[in-house]
């Protein structure tokens, strides 16, 4: 039998139907805690952690990405999410924002974000919480709106979106994991 900790990364999934209820603050705050505790290249340590627990301010924030997903001319990434639910993010209740500052060398930091984002995701889990790991919430963050919801956001000066986490409470539990292709695995010896 796995550990607890093996066990939250195997029955970890991305759930894409949320329950209005929110999280505890206590849980909130251990997982806040828990992206802390990431690890970073050099130990920069990059990024910020902000919870959003504003409900008309995550509504603002994904309407914004909705529409600026739905001027992309490739339009395949909106009518996924039409096909899925029409709602980037899928009722959650609550949200981790992760804004990350350039690194040098560039793009090490977005290693670090998604070191961050897997601390959340997996302390969630293990408190019975669920969650989604959303890159699409960048598209939020763009043009003069996307200024205002990092100002709005407390972004410190030279940070941008890295990604957000959403969290809650599925609306019918029980979601599953992907499928583990084990062919993806081998060991040199």
């Amino acid at each position: 039998m796995p550990n607890d900790t093996i066990k939250s990364i195997l029955t970890r999934y991305s759930c894409r139907d949320f329950q209005e209820k929110m999280p505890s603050e206590e849980d909130l705050r251990a997982i806040a805690e828990a992206a802390l505790a990431s690890p970073s290249g050099m130990n920069r340590q990059l990024w910020r952690v902000i919870v959003v627990k504003n409900r008309e301010l995550i509504a603002q924030i994904e309407a914004e990405g909705m529409r600026n997903i739905a001027a992309l001319p490739d339009s395949s990434i909106y009518a996924r999410i039409l096909s899925r639910s029409g709602k980037l993010f899928y009722g959650a209740p609550c949200m981790v924002v992760v804004p990350i500052a350039k690194a040098e060398p560039g793009g090490a930091e977005l290693f670090d974000c998604g070191i961050v984002s897997e601390n959340i995701a997996l302390a969630a889990a293990s408190l019975g919480i669920d969650s989604l790991i959303c890159g699409l919430a960048a598209f939020a963050f763009a043009g003069e709106k996307g200024k205002e919801f990092k100002r709005r956001l407390g972004f410190p000066e030279g940070y941008e979106i890295g990604i957000a986490v959403l969290l809650g409470f599925a609306r019918q539990p029980g979601g599953k994991p992907h499928q583990l292709d084990m062919s993806k695995i081998s060991f040199v010896e």
